[in-house]
C-alpha cells in the first residue's frame, strides 16, 4: 500500500470517528452528566455539584452485628533451601586471540514445601452496624429499610430517640 493510499486511509478514519464522536455525544442527550447537561448548558464536569448517597428518614431501630469466627487448620508452609552450584563460561576478546574460561557460582535454591498444618482464625461474618429507617427521603412508602453505616454514625444514631429525624450516609443497604 502507497503512502498516499496510507494518508488517505488516516484522514477517513479520523473523521469517521469524530463524526461517530459527535453523534454519541447528542445521541444520549447528556444522559448521566450530573447537571443534566448536553442541551448547550455550557457547564464541564468540574462545574457540577457533589454526588451525595445521604438519606434521611426517622429512626425506627438500630443493629450491632458482632463479627463471627472459627478455628481453622491449613497447610503449613516451610521454605526449604538447598546449596547449588552452576558452571558459567566467561569469554575475554584481544585482538584475535580469544581467551575462555570457567568458574563455578554458588546459589542457593529455595522453595515452599508443606510441612504439618497450622490453626488459625477465620472470619465468617464481618462485624457490622446497621440503622432501620422510615420514611426514607421523605417518602411514606418507604418504612424498615435497613442500612448498614460506619461505628460513629451508629453511636449517634443510638444517641438520639426514636423515631427522630436523622441523616446517615450508609456504606450498603441490608443487615
Amino acid at each position: 500500500m502507497g503512502t498516499k493510499q496510507r494518508l488517505v486511509r488516516a484522514g477517513l478514519t479520523a473523521m469517521l470517528v469524530a463524526g461517530l464522536g459527535a453523534c454519541g455525544a447528542a445521541a444520549d442527550g447528556g444522559a448521566g452528566h450530573p447537571d443534566g447537561g448536553g442541551k448547550g448548558t455550557g457547564k464541564t464536569s468540574q462545574d457540577a455539584r457533589p454526588h451525595s448517597d445521604a438519606v434521611f428518614g426517622l429512626r425506627d431501630g438500630a443493629r450491632h452485628v458482632a463479627k463471627k469466627t472459627v478455628r481453622s487448620t491449613r497447610p503449613h508452609l516451610v521454605q526449604k533451601c538447598r546449596p547449588g552450584t552452576k558452571r558459567v563460561k566467561h569469554t575475554k576478546r584481544s585482538g584475535r586471540t580469544k581467551k575462555t574460561w570457567y568458574t563455578t557460582e554458588r546459589f542457593r535454591d529455595c522453595h515452599q514445601v508443606t510441612k504439618g498444618t497450622e490453626t488459625y482464625t477465620r472470619v465468617v461474618r464481618r462485624e457490622r452496624w446497621c440503622v432501620q429507617l422510615d420514611d426514607v427521603n421523605g417518602a411514606a412508602a418507604k418504612d424498615d429499610v435497613w442500612y448498614r453505616v460506619p461505628h460513629a454514625t451508629y453511636r449517634a444514631a443510638l444517641d438520639k430517640g426514636a423515631h427522630a429525624r436523622i441523616k446517615i450516609e450508609p456504606t450498603g443497604t441490608g443487615c
